[in-house]
This record gives structure tokens, sequence and C-alpha cells, in this order.
């Protein structure tokens, strides 16, 4: 009964605070922005600003008078560390008793960029995200980036409490299905490969390692490369669960700004030493005498001399 009237003087707080917001900003001449993040939020933003930047891709390229860039990509840092922190209590609470494995899986499914994408605009965000003509409005990940920056900007405005209401109230309540969502199946594989494709990518799988668990089960352990540098790693009880494993901590990897810009200069690494060869192929093709080649033998046992 106390929780309970304790939350009930809360959300009285909230109603009694929106209003006399409602009527402080029927005097401003910017109150229909106020307004339309409220129809978003359920409640009025303190500081405006934030939230639009949190909607500022950085095809816009805006520069504060400093001449930094003014775009949504910290708030996106930020929302991301928030987002995983609120599913996670969230999906704690609902399955109780439940493995930590399923925990993470039914996490990773929620905040993956699909289901934020779907929520971006499901509330809206789509129509309010700004971005650079030469930018398409199909980029995959523009409104995923929208929605976390979005709630960056909730917990540097309002808190980690009224975070997490939004996520309970507004998105958890009228648009995702934990119990459906968590026998929802990903292929994260899948998706890694679909990605690699859209950015010309080189991606492989390598397993690194097969060991018995504690109760002698076999387990497999599988390294993702990405233009060669390592994106992840992966355990699993088959190849598959060990490359699906791997996958996913490849597709967080690939959010992060630094990950991107060393795989892009790997790959344009990669591109040079190919054209370089196809423009002199006599460079790996000379011809070894049968001295060589004897010799080359003989200093490479075959697996039937192991």
């Amino acid at each position: 009964m106390r929780v309970s009237f304790s939350r009930n003087t809360q959300n009285n707080k909230v109603v009694l605070r929106n209003q006399i917001d409602k009527i402080r900003l029927l005097f401003r001449k910017d109150r229909e922005s106020y307004f339309c993040f409220y129809r978003i939020l359920g409640f009025f933003p303190r500081d405006i600003k934030v939230y639009q930047q949190a909607l500022l891709h950085k095809s816009i390229s805006m520069r504060s008078e400093k001449g930094r860039p003014i775009n949504n990509e910290r708030l996106e840092f930020l929302g991301d560390a928030i987002l995983d922190a609120i599913v996670g209590d969230i999906v704690y609470r609902h399955f109780e008793g439940r493995r930590e494995g399923f925990l993470t899986n039914t996490r990773s499914k929620i905040v993956q960029r699909e289901t934020l994408n779907k929520l971006a605009v499901e509330i809206g965000l789509d129509k309010l995200v700004k971005y650079s003509t030469r930018s398409s409005s199909h980029n995959s990940y523009m409104y995923g980036n929208a929605f976390e920056a979005f709630i960056g900007a909730i917990y540097l405005d309002q808190g980690y409490d009224r975070c997490k209401q939004f996520m309970e109230e507004k998105i958890f309540k009228n648009y995702i299905d934990l119990d459906k969502m968590s026998r929802k199946e990903v292929n994260f594989k899948s998706k890694l490969i679909e990605w690699s494709q859209k950015n010309k990518m080189e991606v492989s799988f390598e397993l690194i390692e097969q060991f018995l668990d504690e109760e002698y089960n076999p387990m497999f352990h599988t390294e993702v490369r990405i233009e060669g540098i390592s994106a992840g790693t992966g355990t699993g009880y088959s190849k598959k669960e060990s490359q699906q494993n791997a996958a996913q901590m490849a597709l967080k990897k690939i959010k992060d700004a630094a990950f991107k810009e060393e795989v892009q200069a790997a790959k344009e690494r990669n591109h040079a030493t190919e054209t370089s060869t196809e423009e002199n192929p006599m460079a790996e093709a000379v011809e070894e005498s049968p001295q060589e080649k004897l010799a080359e033998t003989d200093s490479h046992p075959t697996s039937l001399d192991n």
C-alpha cells in the first residue's frame, strides 16, 4: 500500500507540473515545438534544444560558433548506454529466474536497429528527423540512431527515472510484447552479412577452438573478422550458435564510429593491395627452380608425416 500511495503521489505531481508548464508555454512563441514533443513524451521538455539536437542527422553539417559539429552522434552514444540499462532492468524483472543468456538475447532483440527503427516510426520521430537531401531517407540506421539519441536527450533533460518511465509507459505498454519478443528468432549472422554487402565489406567467420564444458559437452568458439580485423567472438554448443553470438557482438561493434573508421581504412588498404597485384601479376608468380620446390616440400611435412 505504501508503494502504491507513493507512486500515486508521484503521478499527481507529474500531472500538476504538466498543467503548470502548459499554462506557462501558452505565452511562448515556440510553444508548438514544446507541444509536439509533449505528444511523444507525455511531459514537457525543460531544455528543448537537447531534443532538437537529438533529431539532427550528421548529414546536416551544422556547426557551433566554435566550429564544432552539431548533430545527434554524441547523444546517440549516451542513449545507447542508457537504453541498454533500462531495457536490461525491465527484462530482468519481467522474466524472473531466467538465465543470463536468455535475458541478453531478449534485450538484444529490443535494442537492435530494426526494432528501434520501427519504434521511431511508431511514435513519429521519423517525421521530425532532419537530414540532408543527399542522405537517403531509407537509411536503415537513421531513425534507430535518432531514437537512441532521443533517449539520451531525455536522460540529460529529466534523468534516468523519467527515461525509464517513458520506456515503460510509452514504449513497452503500447508497442512491445515482451513475451512475444523473447520468442522471436533473430538471425544475427544474416544481418551482419546483409550489412557487409551493403557497405561492400568482407566478413569471415573462423572457428578458433573446440572444447568441452564442465559437463563434457562439446563447445565451439568462433571469431568474426571484418576486412581482416577482429569484430567479435562467440561461444556456443554448435558452430551455428557460436557464429550467431559472434555476429551479435560484431553488430554491436560496428555502431562504434572509431571501429567503423578502422575497418574502412583496412578495406582501403586491402583494395590497394589487390589493385597492385592485378597491375603486377608477375610479382607473385615468380617461377621457382626444381631445387627450391624440393626444399620447400622437405621443410613442410605432410599430415601423414605427423
